[in-house]
């Protein structure tokens, strides 16, 4: 079946109000888009799914001024804060990195799955990772690891929403954020955290900046050790010393090199039947890409692989089909003329 059959089939049984064959085509609609490398529509379709059934059991009436009440009031003022609520499947062997950001993600984990351990001997869990690095080369997908690994609900940041031309309203946005992730024992996820940790000297904030900085300064010291705050940021040398300071691990995320690109293909391929044209002329060109982030060279890769699939007769019947390395090699010289490399 075709992702709009899925589709289909949703919009009839949920017309028809039947909720049993509803959820069953919703799940096969996820599963076939994880199949199809449609990672992150499945993860938000999970995210959907897993809310609403999590919701079910509070649609009586609240009363006024009860806790409840208040906490629904909070979910409705930070709504809009909020890009997007997601849950993650993915998992280390998800993610392409040199050994020492491999190890330091485990170590991070690994915290928080002995948190327990910890406590009895009285010792800090680490709460505060701060991912840093050239754009395209895994911070974020990072952060979908940790949330999938330590099966937690990741809240992204809707940085538009939260940095507000108003004197002092940026504090109480990111305050806000930071109140519904304590009381929801979740993930926060900023990404360019350089346009909120500036250093403070920056003579063009007129002391805005100072308080949004001292702001996330008391937001960190406080925050529980059960929530975590991953930032992500491409410019890391922008960021203010104390800030920096307050991180429990700082990863840098670096280029692939010609092994980790290798790494990068095989896990690209990995689920597929497919297979190069010409495995020698492949490792030529994998030496090519060297220089390219891993988000560029797994774009250029599956688009590769979707006109090798146009480039032939009757590819539905083929059972295992190659892709054109000249076809992957040209769209590899595309991405590093357009990125000027």
């Amino acid at each position: 079946m075709s992702q709009s059959d899925y589709i289909k089939d949703i919009a009839k049984y949920g017309l028809e109000n039947d909720q049993e064959k509803l959820l069953s085509a919703l799940n096969e609609l996820i599963d076939h888009s994880k199949q199809t490398k449609k990672l992150n529509f499945a993860i938000q379709l999970q995210s959907i799914l897993k809310e609403t059934i999590r919701n079910r059991g509070s649609k009586n009436l609240t009363k006024v001024g009860s806790d409840t009440y208040f906490n629904r009031v909070d979910e409705r003022e930070t709504n809009d804060l909020i890009l997007e609520k997601l849950t993650s499947d993915y998992r280390l062997e998800n993610i392409v990195a040199d050994s020492s950001v491999m190890n330091e993600l485990k170590n991070f984990i690994e915290e928080h799955r002995k948190a327990e351990l910890l406590r009895k001997y009285n010792l800090p869990i680490a709460n505060k990772l701060l991912l840093h690095g050239p754009s395209g080369c895994g911070k974020t997908l990072a952060s979908y690891v940790i949330s999938g690994e330590l099966d937690k609900m990741m809240v992204v940041v809707n940085l538009g929403a939260i940095v507000s031309s108003k004197l002092g309203e940026t504090s109480k946005n990111l305050a806000k954020i930071f109140r519904r992730a304590a009381a929801e024992d979740c993930i926060i996820f900023i990404d360019e955290f350089d346009s909120l940790g500036k250093v403070r000297d920056y003579s063009q904030d007129h002391g805005e900046m100072k308080r949004v900085v001292n702001t996330i300064l008391q937001l960190f010291d406080y925050l529980p050790q059960s929530s975590i705050v991953i930032a992500a940021t491409n410019q890391k040398d922008m960021l203010d010393e104390a800030l920096l300071r307050r991180f429990d691990f700082c990863i840098e995320f670096g280029l692939p090199n010609e092994k980790q690109i290798a790494d990068l293909v095989a896990l690209t391929l990995k689920k597929g039947n497919f297979s190069f044209d010409n495995a020698t002329k492949a490792k030529q060109v994998i030496k090519k890409a060297v220089g390219l982030s891993y988000y560029s060279i797994q774009k250029t890769l599956v688009t590769a692989l979707k006109r090798s699939l146009f480039q032939m007769d009757n590819p539905e019947k083929m059972i295992s089909p190659r892709i054109s390395t000249f076809v992957w090699e040209e769209l590899l010289k595309q991405e590093k003329m357009a990125l000027a490399i």
